[in-house]
């Protein structure tokens, strides 16, 4: 077979405007691809809605790929162990109540359960603001990261959703911004974006739960953005609650949404 560079460049360009074309307008869409944005996704996705992820680095994962100080084994608890058996994650115990796993089969089992659900992936686009209109969050603004890094003054592109995630990890980016821009008051009392408290882990990890919340109309909050958001304890290398919470964020939306997750 005779190779056509010109082809291969027709290929991409074609596949890739038409998986964005398409998802200019979703259901859901999902900042960070991180554990809890990837897992809150898939069970979106499976629920049967229409999701779009972005994320602003070159790989997803977040920082679940370096274990705990680049130490590539995960940790995490009982709660979250059929998760991880639904994705098909090789779990090893280790004490009662504890597992370890992989962190790079994680992260790529975590990438295909949300790209066989029918999640529409894109990275090394980041949400530099929301869409606002009339006191709700209704889109995601986007660029290329590349944009944003070299600092080049470059107009963005909008999308229309229903619901926005904010799964951008400590800096709780979505919240913080549209709080800054906007000066809205969310809609929680513990909801406000303080950053997070220092660490202890089994404190830290009950309140994701808790945290995981819509803080204002359309905009809900997954994974450690949650507790940096309500000023909650930070948990270290533990990765339980970061699923458990995105689940529990694709809970909330489905429901609002008329499906179950």
């Amino acid at each position: 077979m005779k190779i056509d560079e010109r082809v291969i460049s027709r290929a991409i360009i074609s596949r890739f405007m038409d998986k964005l074309l398409a998802n200019l307008e979703t259901d859901v869409s999902v900042a960070g691809g991180g554990p809890s944005g990837l897992i809150s996704a898939y069970y979106l996705a499976k629920a049967g809605l229409k999701v779009a992820l972005f994320e602003r680095k070159l790989s997803l994962g977040g920082g679940m790929w370096g274990g705990g100080m680049m130490m590539n084994e995960i940790v995490f608890q009982d709660e979250a162990r059929d998760i991880f058996e639904e994705i098909g994650v090789r779990i090893h115990p280790f004490e009662t109540g504890y597992y370890t796993a992989a962190a790079p089969e994680t992260v790529a089992a975590l990438i295909r359960a949300a790209s066989r659900a029918g999640v529409a992936i894109f990275n090394l686009i980041s949400a530099e603001d929301v869409v606002l209109h009339n006191n709700r969050v209704t889109g995601l603004v986007l660029n290329w990261s590349a944009v944003e890094i070299a600092g080049l003054h470059v107009d963005p592109l909008a999308t229309r959703c229903e619901y926005v995630i904010d799964c951008t990890g400590h800096d709780a980016h979505i919240v913080n911004l549209l709080s800054r821009k906007a000066g809205v008051a969310l809609m929680t009392p513990q909801a406000r974006p303080v950053g997070e408290k220092p660490m202890w882990a089994e404190v830290g990890e009950a309140q994701l739960m808790d945290n995981t919340v819509e803080v204002y109309p359309g905009l809900y909050v997954a994974g450690m953005a949650a507790n940096a958001v309500a000023g909650g304890y930070r948990m270290g290398a533990i990765f339980g609650g970061m699923l458990l919470s995105g689940r529990r964020a694709a809970e909330l939306i489905a429901a609002r949404l008329g499906k179950q997750v």
